[in-house]
C-alpha cells in the first residue's frame, strides 16, 4: 500500500485528468494520487486517507471552485492538517487572495494554468518527493 498521497482539486474534470497524467507519468508509483472536483469533496478524501493511515503531502488545488474558493479551502485544510503542503494552480486569482496564501505560508507555490509541466514537476520533487526517498513504494 502506497503511504504518501497527492490530491488534485478543480471542479473542471478535463484539468484533474491532465494534472493526474502528468503527474503519474513524471512519478510514477511513489504516490498514491487522488482527486476531488469541490473542496467539500476534497476534505472526504483526506478524511478517508488518514483514516486508512496514508500520509496526504500535497493539495493542488484551483482557486475559483464553486462553493468555496481554493485559498479558503487551503486554510481550512491548513488549521487541520498543519503538515500538508500546498500548491495553487488557477486560470483566475484574486491578487488579494493570492498575497494571503503567500503571506501565511499556505503555498509553495501559485502557477497559472495553463501551468508548465516541468516547472510543477520541480517544485514537487524539492519540496515533496524527497519524503518518500528510501520507502518502498508498496508495503
Amino acid at each position: 500500500m502506497l503511504q504518501e498521497a497527492i490530491l488534485c482539486v478543480d471542479d473542471e474534470p478535463i484539468i484533474l485528468l491532465s494534472l493526474m497524467h502528468e503527474l503519474k507519468n513524471d512519478f510514477g508509483e511513489r504516490f498514491l494520487y487522488e482527486s476531488a472536483l469541490n473542496a467539500m469533496d476534497a476534505f472526504k478524501v483526506i478524511e478517508g486517507l488518514v483514516f486508512d493511515g496514508i500520509e496526504v503531502i500535497l493539495i493542488i488545488s484551483d482557486w475559483l471552485m464553486p462553493g468555496i474558493r481554493g485559498d479558503e479551502f487551503l486554510m481550512q485544510v491548513r488549521s487541520h492538517y498543519p503538515s500538508i503542503k500546498a500548491i495553487m494552480l488557477t486560470g483566475q486569482a484574486d491578487d488579494n487572495a493570492m498575497a494571503r496564501l503567500r503571506e501565511n505560508g499556505l503555498v509553495l507555490a501559485i502557477l497559472r494554468k495553463p501551468w508548465d509541466q516541468v516547472e510543477l514537476r520541480g517544485i514537487i520533487e524539492s519540496h515533496c518527493a524527497g519524503s518518500s526517498e528510501g520507502r518502498p513504494a508498496h508495503e
